[in-house]
């Protein structure tokens, strides 16, 4: 079952420019080979908006491509409001899937799907600049159909819950318990407050404290 960032953030979902120009056209029309070829030698990733497929795709294409490249480490930026919830999986799985290390560094704000991603990496590996937040939450699906239906939906947000608050239970190292309590409903940290609860290692004003 696919949650939308919708679903998920509900009047706290960021404003999206409507047209009827195809999403991926204007995403090759911000594509820069030059840029795109700078970051691929520095071994960087940028995850940045909304988490879909066609973000999933393209880190994971990144992410294997620097993979085959190299063992060096790899670099992942992350700002997001969240999306799709199996997306953020997909990049989750995949961080911890390949033999480079990542190293993870929030921006601007790192919430639900986007706090999915930023945990996939080592606690040791994940750093923040000074004025990120964070959001953790359980999932909120939209639920329709027939009854049958809307009970194995139910049935399935509360696996998503329970697969989730495990997640940031092990990277953060609170107790599923405390987890399960502060989100159910929408947990916001600063960076400060997102260190002392085990999201963050540390915090970083420079990209030569980034090691």
């Amino acid at each position: 079952m696919r949650l939308t960032d919708e679903d998920i953030f509900g009047d706290n979902k960021m404003p999206v420019t409507t047209n009827d120009a195809d999403p991926m056209d204007i995403a090759k029309s911000f594509t820069n080979p030059i840029m795109e070829n700078a970051l691929f030698n520095s071994r960087t990733v940028l995850v940045v908006g909304e988490i879909n497929d066609r973000i999933a795709r393209t880190t994971t294409e990144r992410l294997l491509a620097m993979a085959a490249e190299s063992d060096d480490p790899i670099t992942m930026i992350v700002s997001s409001p969240g999306g799709h919830v199996e997306s953020g999986d997909m990049i989750h799985d995949m961080v911890k899937f390949i033999k480079p290390k990542v190293r993870m560094v929030g921006s601007g704000w790192c919430a639900s799907a986007g706090a999915l991603i930023y945990v996939s990496a080592e606690k040791e590996d994940r750093v923040c600049l000074p004025n990120t937040r964070f959001l953790l939450h359980e999932p909120r699906g939209g639920i329709g159909g027939s009854a049958s239906d809307i009970d194995i939906q139910a049935q399935e947000v509360i696996k998503m819950r329970e697969r989730l608050n495990r997640i940031f239970a092990d990277a953060t190292g609170q107790s599923y318990e405390q987890i399960v309590k502060d989100t159910h409903r929408d947990y916001w940290m600063s960076a400060e407050e997102a260190k002392d609860y085990g999201v963050v290692s540390r915090i970083i004003s420079n990209i030569s404290e980034l090691g």
